[in-house]
């Protein structure tokens, strides 16, 4: 395949006119988050706030410009996820990890695009000029690239370039919880039977600094405070991140490979920095305010900071059910 593929973040190409994904002139919309989902947990009224927190939309106005072809693959990947849904943990397990990426990247990438459009015409009516960083502009590129597996010939060699874990979970039948950090491109979600967590660019590497409890968690059917302090591990961990994962994106006769780079650190710089039970414990209060717990209830005076995966001393897994919060 000798023809580029359309990157919006070459040029900051975001308009109306041009489908979000392919380029092409749009003659239809699609909405950010998938209808059926926000049907199901009447989150049409619901707002959502921008980064900066001065700009929300409601989640039915959050649409994006596509063409036919673009809708139509999503409107594929919806009905194979509902179906999937509506068999709790078991149905989603056994998604293909790309059919994964490729719905939660659709909702993360909706907002990233909204992000993008709110800061330009922020900037514009300051008599600014818009831009990014090559950082970022690389960095996004490659994300929205990825995300066009779904309609062209897109390929994985070797070791996906995102952390996706699935996982059993105990919620109210009609609570969901929903976080993401469009520029770090992370994502959870939460409801009565499983939840899962994505860091759709990381090569991995977050969920391999993660793994000994993604381990010790098998079998087990998560309450939602240990799902918010596994989401803020991964998202701490993206934190302190002090190497920027690299992908090799190659044109061949029938595609796009895209083949993750390893990290290669050095001694006086090692993969992660110093992880900080402050800043990690400021974190996890805002995940944890729901059930009253501060920052001054997880950092105590001579004592481990509190955890409900682990047990500070001996390092087991927290049982659920014993934990005696509501959930």
């Amino acid at each position: 395949m000798s023809q580029q593929l359309f990157n919006p973040f070459q040029d900051l190409t975001f308009d109306e006119h041009f489908c979000f994904l392919s380029g092409v002139l749009a003659t239809e919309t699609m909405s950010v988050f998938p209808e059926w989902l926000m049907d199901h947990f009447k989150l049409g009224d619901e707002r959502i706030e921008m980064m900066d927190k001065t700009k929300s939309y409601q989640y039915t106005d959050l649409k994006l410009p596509c063409s036919p072809r673009v809708k139509q693959a999503f409107e594929e990947l919806d009905v194979k996820v509902r179906a999937a849904y509506n068999e709790g943990y078991e149905g989603m397990a056994a998604l293909e990890e790309e059919e994964l990426f490729q719905w939660t990247g659709r909702m993360v990438y909706g907002l990233l695009y909204y992000e993008m459009i709110y800061e330009r015409d922020r900037l514009l009516r300051l008599g600014k000029e818009f831009n990014l960083s090559p950082h970022l502009k690389k960095r996004f590129g490659h994300f929205h690239l990825m995300l066009q597996s779904i309609i062209e010939p897109v390929t994985f060699i070797g070791k996906k370039p995102w952390t996706i874990a699935v996982f059993p979970l105990k919620y109210s039948s009609d609570i969901f919880s929903y976080r993401d950090d469009a520029i770090s491109l992370m994502f959870s979600f939460g409801v009565n039977g499983f939840g899962f967590i994505a860091c759709l660019q990381d090569n991995g590497i977050v969920g391999e600094s993660q793994k000994e409890i993604l381990q010790k968690m098998k079998g087990h059917v998560l309450h939602p405070v240990q799902f918010e302090e596994l989401y803020a591990r991964f998202h701490y961990s993206d934190y302190i991140l002090q190497y920027r994962p690299e992908q090799k994106i190659e044109h061949v006769d029938d595609g796009i490979t895209v083949e993750t780079l390893p990290i290669k650190p050095i001694a006086s710089k090692p993969v992660f920095g110093l992880w900080s039970d402050d800043i990690f414990a400021q974190l996890l209060s805002n995940y944890w305010q729901v059930y009253g717990i501060e920052r001054e209830h997880i950092l105590r005076f001579q004592k481990p900071p509190l955890s409900f995966l682990e047990h500070p001393y001996s390092k087991d897994f927290i049982d659920p059910e014993s934990i005696e919060l509501p959930f």
